[in-house]
């Protein structure tokens, strides 16, 4: 397996929108398949199921958020709709690509400051008044591009100072490589692990909602990413980057599962950190827990900055901090359960 960096660089080069995750499904199932069986389903999930022992499923989404192509303009210029959540008052002078016939480069049109009246400076501009300039005519674009096609952010990634990385499909590229990290080490243990790795979370967490389905696991654990504090957030509602795994704590999880979490991670000398939630947490770990009739669900998260951006930033001690939790707890239980 390579290393942490070169594998989340590996990973968020590969442009995967919600609906369209076959794009990635070579790499991981070329992945995969040296640790057990590999399926795949109409949903256009992942499995991959080896070893014998107490049933463990671990989940992180492949997909990511993105737009889709809603009309070609008569004067050349591309109108889209978001897939997944974007807020719109990011978006203007942002590098795109257009996924048709060929990948084509654009930027998303603004207006310049010398342009702006005063009641345009104070309004935040909304997905229909924006477009994409491609620099083709509208002749030359619908020999390309048809309504439907997707768009992303320009494909970038950014190695930082103190492990950190930049890139705009962290979320949750970083989840699937945390998983992908441990799978040596889980392969060795006494368990049965099935890795899910889900499509379209970002528009409802869908995939997720049947990929449990006849899978008869005993718990689950879920991996995403979620809020690291940066200046204007509210510190109680965020973790902080470089500060280990965030273990969950909500309703909707299994207390004992968060509990031995945190155990296993002091007892490891793993960094962590609790993650406090009143309710739904907003990842697949909210239908994975009642599928079929019930799992008992955990959620770990690598905290994220600037999440559902071009710009996404993740720690890769951090991603790692979560795939030896999974390994420690697994190897823990497992032991347990043969003792």
């Amino acid at each position: 397996m390579k290393n942490t960096s070169e594998l989340l660089k590996d990973l968020t080069q590969i442009t995967c929108v919600s609906g369209y995750e076959k794009n990635i499904h070579n790499y991981l199932i070329n992945v995969l398949k040296d640790y057990g069986e590999v399926t795949t389903d109409a949903m256009n999930n992942i499995f991959c199921t080896f070893g014998s022992g107490v049933h463990f499923l671990l989940d992180a989404h492949i997909d990511q958020i993105g737009f889709i192509v809603t009309e070609i303009t008569d004067d050349g210029f591309i109108k889209f709709d978001k897939i997944g959540g974007i807020d719109a008052k990011f978006l203007p002078a942002f590098e795109v690509t257009v996924w048709g016939k060929k990948k084509i480069s654009g930027v998303i049109s603004t207006l310049p400051p010398h342009l702006q009246s005063s009641d345009d400076e104070k309004k935040a501009p909304k997905i229909r008044d924006l477009a994409i300039d491609t620099g083709y005519s509208k002749a030359e674009l619908d020999e390309i591009i048809s309504v439907g096609d997707t768009v992303t952010f320009k494909n970038n990634f950014t190695q930082l100072l103190n492990n950190q990385v930049s890139a705009n499909s962290l979320d949750d590229r970083s989840g699937v490589a945390a998983i992908l990290l441990c799978l040596d080490r889980l392969k060795k243990l006494p368990s049965k692990i099935t890795v899910l790795f889900s499509s379209q979370e970002e528009v409802g967490t869908r995939g997720a909602k049947i990929g449990p389905y006849l899978k008869k696991v005993d718990e689950s654990i879920c991996v995403d990413v979620s809020f690291a504090y940066t200046p204007g957030c509210n510190k109680i509602e965020c973790g902080e980057i470089s500060k280990g795994a965030m273990i969950g704590f909500s309703p909707i999880l299994n207390r004992d599962i968060s509990n031995k979490l945190a155990s296993v991670a002091k007892d490891n000398n793993i960094p962590y950190q609790r993650e406090i939630m009143s309710g739904r947490t907003g990842t697949n770990a909210d239908v994975i827990s009642i599928s079929e009739s019930g799992v008992k669900t955990a959620l770990i998260s690598i905290p994220e900055k600037y999440m559902h951006q071009r710009v996404e930033v993740v720690d890769t001690a951090d991603v790692e901090a979560v795939s030896n939790l999974i390994c420690a707890y697994i190897k823990e239980r497992s032991s347990l359960n043969n003792a």
